[in-house]
């Protein structure tokens, strides 16, 4: 059986030749539990059910996790408002979305939280800044996208763009505007359960350093396929490739 995917990086048809002979690993970006499950999501993960079932269905052997994250500015914002924890919050969204699964008959898979994966995130920043693609600051752990040659081979966009402005957290403690948050610092008054002690201070992640982390855990240095909505190609699918790639020398995933 011969599968050929649209790859995004590539901008091509490209076929599907597992890293494992017979054996497929995949990951699908998740959702963020702050709100209501929409039929936004659902389609997202119509599409993640159906891509698993006809891989099956061809004969092949396929691990994939679908992630939940649980730490977010959103879902810190939402329990202050409330005067509840983060997990509460977390809990009662995800309580939501398996139900309207359920009757779709959505498949599945295993589902990391980033909460369980803040040992894996830790190193893998603690990588980067050893290898000299990341640094603290007086606001937190940023990634050096200057060192990464090959940042926006995803998405099209380049750094002399995005300095015009195109989708950057503007922080005047960053060496460089377009340098992304690996790790943030907590702030006065946020939940107790979003904070972790970490080499550069208490804080928490930030939002494209967990996938990455929960990839490697779950799958090691590379996978097969990678998906998510395509709202998601910039800025978190290519911040993802930069620093899992600055991070292990090897080629992140085989199609996007």
């Amino acid at each position: 059986m011969t599968i050929s995917f649209y790859d995004t990086l590539s901008k091509e048809s490209k076929s599907l030749e597992p890293l494992t002979s017979g054996k497929v690993k995949m990951y699908c970006c998740g959702i963020t539990p702050y709100s209501n499950t929409h039929i936004g999501h659902t389609r997202t993960f119509f599409s993640y059910d159906l891509l698993y079932r006809m891989l099956v269905d061809g004969g092949l052997d396929v691990y994939w996790a679908r992630n939940i994250t649980d730490v977010d500015d959103k879902i810190i914002a939402k329990a202050l408002v409330e005067g509840v924890s983060a997990r509460e919050i977390v809990d009662r969204y995800v309580a939501e979305q398996t139900e309207v699964f359920k009757k779709f008959q959505l498949h599945f898979p295993h589902e990391p939280r980033v909460t369980e994966s803040i040992p894996e995130i830790i190193g893998l920043i603690e990588t980067l800044v050893n290898k000299g693609y990341a640094y603290a600051s007086r606001s937190g752990v940023y990634f050096r996208v200057n060192r990464f040659g090959d940042y926006g081979k995803l998405s099209g966009n380049r750094v002399a763009q995005l300095r015009q402005g195109a989708r950057i957290e503007v922080d005047e403690s960053k060496e460089d505007a377009v340098d992304f948050a690996l790790w943030k610092f907590a702030k006065a008054g946020e939940p107790e359960d979003v904070v972790w002690q970490s080499p550069w201070g208490a804080g928490r992640p930030g939002w494209h350093i967990e996938c990455s982390a929960m990839i490697h855990k779950q799958f090691g240095d590379a996978i097969d396929i990678h998906m998510g909505g395509r709202d998601l190609i910039f800025p978190h699918h290519e911040c993802e490739i930069a620093q899992s790639e600055a991070a292990t020398g090897k080629q992140f995933a085989s199609i996007w």
